[in-house]
């Protein structure tokens, strides 16, 4: 089953928010990125209420995109405060409260990407954990971190990981045995040709003054 926010009102809200939740940091999101409808699809969808809460899970080939994101997943499950007629057998969404990915999770954020096989966000801490062999890659620099779980605040740019593990690009020697680079003329590192040498001037003599 393809779900759509069009085809589905009441889920709007909740998928609008998520994307918020997940969108990177200002600085990380581009200032002239291109908003696209937020889209969810999946094999099957339950939605159920309390009076204080409306509870959400979708299953089986999850897909989530929406401006600068994509999350795919084996379940996605959400939890959002309820509002509006308690009597009715799904209530209104309001507030997020917690959204956890679980199973062959992927996360796509411009050039960043990030896999696991548990992700859980709490919006009201600004928090996001991965576990399961979390990796993110960093594809404008060539970065790439791992370790057993990467704990991230998005709105103070902060990120905890356990036993880290962190490749990149290389770079130099830096040793003190290292030898040093041959030097280059700044006319060859320019790649020009370097000016004509100027023929020296013909030596001038004058002429001695006769002896007396």
């Amino acid at each position: 089953m393809n779900l759509s926010l069009t085809q589905i009102p009441r889920y709007s809200a909740l998928l609008a928010g998520i994307v918020s939740i997940w969108a990177a940091a200002p600085a990380a999101l581009a200032e002239d990125a291109t908003a696209v409808p937020t889209e969810l699809f999946g094999d099957h969808l339950e939605m159920s209420s309390s009076d204080t809460e409306t509870f959400a899970i979708t299953t089986g080939n999850v897909v989530l995109t929406g401006t600068n994101l994509r999350i795919t997943c084996d379940r996605l499950e959400m939890t959002a405060s309820r509002i509006g007629d308690k009597t009715a057998a799904v209530g209104n969404l309001e507030k997020i409260k917690f959204i956890l990915a679980i199973g062959n999770v992927h996360i796509v954020q411009g050039d960043r990407e990030a896999t696991c096989q548990r992700a859980e966000v709490f919006p009201r801490e600004d928090k996001v954990v991965l576990t399961g062999d979390p990796v993110f890659k960093d594809h404008s620099n060539g970065w790439v971190g791992a370790g057993e779980k990467i704990t991230l605040f998005r709105s103070k740019r902060e990120v905890f990981v356990e036993k880290i593990r962190l490749t990149g690009p290389a770079v130099g020697d830096l040793s003190a045995t290292a030898k040093p680079r041959p030097s280059a003329t700044p006319a060859a590192a320019a790649g020009t040709t370097p000016p004509p040498v100027a023929e020296p001037l013909p030596a001038v003599t004058f002429p001695r003054p006769a002896a007396r």
